[in-house]
């Protein structure tokens, strides 16, 4: 496997760094000093910060959205208990030690302007994740499919800010309990 390019380096650490501080509270100065880039480096990949936090956006929507999706599937055999297994899946991302919540979540809090291109990333990912959790409510059976991945949504994405604010992993467990109502209530 090939060494990671110096812009990738960039990338991971500013991925690293947003999550733990936020946006606002990284500036360049530490994303250049924690990944050992001078300034001249730092700009030649990235005009400003603004394209950096895409660059990184869409970086980790990458990483996390397939991860998330990879292990859910191999969780479990069916799409109904896969549905459930997505917050077993959330609730080992709620117990690293690195877990800061959502950075899509994040940035959503401090680029809130409309149709922005951080904003829009934010978006498109949180879509995607939806597009799939009705991917398996198709696949479940469910009658309303759209009614059901709106709901489930909701409930993990509940889960993930209540794991986030008050250092409880154990909120993905409280959406499952939640969570395994509405999937009965969908598929009876």
């Amino acid at each position: 496997m090939p060494r990671p390019s110096r812009r990738d380096d960039v990338i991971k650490t500013a991925i690293a760094l947003f999550s733990k501080h936020g946006f606002n509270g990284t500036g360049v100065d530490m994303i250049m000093r924690e990944a050992k880039v001078s300034k001249k480096t730092m700009y030649s990949y990235f005009r400003s910060k603004d394209e950096l936090i895409l660059a990184a956006l869409q970086h980790y929507d990458g990483l996390f959205r397939n991860n998330f999706m990879k292990q859910v599937d191999k969780a479990a055999p069916t799409a109904e208990k896969r549905l459930l297994a997505m917050f077993d899946v959330a609730k080992l991302w709620f117990m690293q030690d690195h877990f800061f919540g959502c950075m899509f979540i994040n940035a959503v809090g401090e680029y809130s302007d409309a149709d922005t291109p951080i904003r829009n990333v934010s978006v498109h990912f949180k879509a995607q994740i939806r597009g799939y959790i009705k991917e398996l409510c198709i696949q479940a059976g469910a009658k309303d499919a759209d009614g059901l991945a709106d709901e489930l949504a909701l409930m993990l994405e509940g889960a993930i800010v209540t794991a986030q604010v008050g250092k409880n992993p154990e909120a993905a467990d409280i959406a499952k309990k939640s969570a395994q109502k509405i999937i009965t209530a969908h598929l009876a």
